[in-house]
This record gives structure tokens, C-alpha cells and sequence, in this order.
């Protein structure tokens, strides 16, 4: 697949630094808003924004369910942030009848970091992110409380009151992140994706 046609979910969120992202990673990038684009795409990213919203938005716009039976048939999927959360199988502090796509063996906090306030940035070390820690992001951001045997622990927070908090996870054809690279300018993690889903 030398060049993947690469989704970003667009109802809400930072959909046109994903997409941006995706381009200057190799990969096209087109927004997702219905479900024949959901079946056009080789692969989707799950913008940060709030998780409520987006999965509302998704079943108002009738791509939840295409959405779910495509990731659990195996399409390649990363979130970020919000998108970790929509990834995740369980939730923590989430609302009353929040709904998730899925496919994520892990639960996760709903903001788990505290207010909008509480957004801080730090340097993280990412497995398979070569070179220099990502700086990374976090608004408003999930972490992961716990996960099933066959996720991948790919970052934690160092120092602070989180510290040792798992912020980057991996389950196969699935990537999910607390934070957000599409707002630094660095293109490792969704260069990552991108290689993921040539993989595939």
C-alpha cells in the first residue's frame, strides 16, 4: 500500500491538523463525515475534541455502527485524546449513556487530568517513536486506568502527580494516544500510523 487513504472523523475536533498531519506523513487524508466514507478509507483517525460530542455526533450522523463493524473487522484506527476514549472499551467518569466504538481492550478516565485549566505539556517517551521524547499536549485528557493482555504499553508520564500514568497504547491494527501530536508539528506518531496501516 505505498500510499494509504487515510479518514479523519469529521464532526468535531482537530480534524484539519490530523488531515495535515496525515499528508506531511505520507499518507492522503481525507475527512469523514458519512457512511460510504467510512467504507472509502483504508484506515480512520479519532480527533481529540469531546468524546460526548463526537460519539452523539457519530450516531446522529450514522457512522457509530459502520464505524464499529469496520475497526472490528480489522481496518486500522488511532485516537487521540477524545478519540482514545471513543477507541476504549470501558470508560471511567464518563456520562450517563456515553457510547464508544470500541475495540480497545483498555478503560479508560474521562478527564483524567483534570479542567481545561489543568492542560499542561511535557516531554514523553513513545515505544516506537525514534529518536527524542514526543512533547506532547494534554487538554482536558483520558489516561488509561488499565489494560487486557494483548495491548501494548506504549508511553507514560514521568514525574508530576500522574506520573507513571500509561498516556500511549497499541492493540494490533489500533493506536491511541492521550494527547495531542497534531498540534506540535511533530509528525512521528502519525508517521507511526501511516506505517501501521501500510503494514496492514
Amino acid at each position: 500500500m505505498p500510499q494509504p487513504q487515510i479518514g479523519v472523523l469529521a464532526l468535531q475536533g482537530d480534524v484539519r491538523e490530523h488531515l495535515y498531519a496525515l499528508e506531511a506523513a505520507g499518507a492522503r487524508a481525507v475527512p469523514v463525515r458519512r457512511p460510504s466514507e467510512v467504507e472509502a478509507v483504508d484506515a480512520i483517525v479519532l480527533p481529540g475534541g469531546e468524546s460526548t460530542t463526537i460519539s452523539k455526533l457519530a450516531r446522529t450522523f450514522e457512522v457509530l455502527e459502520p464505524l464499529r463493524e469496520r475497526i472490528g473487522g480489522g481496518m486500522p484506527a488511532y485516537g487521540s485524546c477524545a478519540g482514545m476514549i471513543l477507541l476504549a472499551d470501558r470508560i471511567e467518569d464518563g456520562v450517563e449513556g456515553q457510547e464508544t466504538i470500541g475495540g480497545l481492550d483498555v478503560t479508560v478516565r474521562r478527564n483524567a487530568f483534570g479542567r481545561q485549566v489543568d492542560s499542561f505539556e511535557a516531554d514523553v517517551e513513545v515505544d516506537g517513536v525514534p529518536g527524542d521524547p514526543v512533547h506532547a499536549v494534554f487538554i482536558r485528557a483520558p489516561w488509561v486506568e488499565a489494560v487486557g493482555e494483548r495491548v501494548e504499553q506504549l508511553a507514560r508520564v514521568k514525574g508530576g502527580p500522574a506520573d507513571g500514568r500509561i498516556v500511549a497504547v497499541r492493540q494490533g491494527h489500533l493506536l491511541a494516544t492521550s494527547f495531542h501530536p497534531e498540534l506540535t508539528g511533530d509528525l512521528r506518531v502519525h508517521a507511526l500510523f501511516v506505517e501501521l496501516v501500510k503494514g496492514r
